[in-house]
């Protein structure tokens, strides 16, 4: 199974009031409630500054959901073999190939993860799959990767692409929420 660090990398403090909250204030909760929810498994650490992880301040990275740098991928990760990461960011799997593209799909995957997701154009926010929904299905340990990230999604979009092994369960063994 998975082991490590999970990073969460919030912009805000997490609202008090939680019933009509919209796009950007939408996600920034759901990333606050995936570090609440995955405390009970993995050591977490929630950043709730607009700033994002410095370059070398994460180690031992297992899992990672963090927003809003627009190509410009920070290597602040030293990643676990097996890790699952992704940057909520407009046209981050815009390209897996082009020479010194700094989209996070692609240098999150040249760092050594083994699981990320990105749009490959504009999504909106609301395409992205919620961080507690998808890193609770993988941690509960019944779900593939592609289980995880189909139930977690808003809606089908044509923009949003998954890029690892589908059949991938990082915690199989753990069967780890209650």
């Amino acid at each position: 199974g998975l082991t490590g660090t999970a990073y969460f990398d919030a912009r805000w403090p997490q609202p008090e009031k939680k019933k009509k909250l919209q796009g950007y204030a939408l996600y920034d909760n759901a990333i606050h409630e995936a570090a609440r929810n995955t405390k009970a498994v993995l050591p977490t650490i929630l950043d709730e500054q607009d700033s994002l992880f410095a370059a070398g301040e994460a180690s031992n990275a297992a899992l990672y959901c963090g927003w809003y740098s627009l190509a410009k991928y920070v290597d602040a990760f030293e990643w676990q073999q097996g890790a699952v990461a992704y940057h909520i960011a407009s046209a981050e799997c815009s390209t897996l190939k082009k020479k010194g593209s700094s989209v996070w799909c692609k240098r999150l995957l040249e760092d050594g993860v083994a699981a990320t997701i990105g749009p490959v154009g504009e999504p909106y926010v609301q395409a992205f799959p919620f961080p507690q929904i998808f890193f609770g299905l993988l941690l509960d340990g019944d779900f593939t990767l592609v289980e995880a990230y189909s139930l977690s999604l808003p809606f089908i979009s044509w923009k949003m692409v998954l890029v690892g092994d589908p059949l991938y369960q990082p915690f199989r063994t753990r069967g780890v929420l209650p």
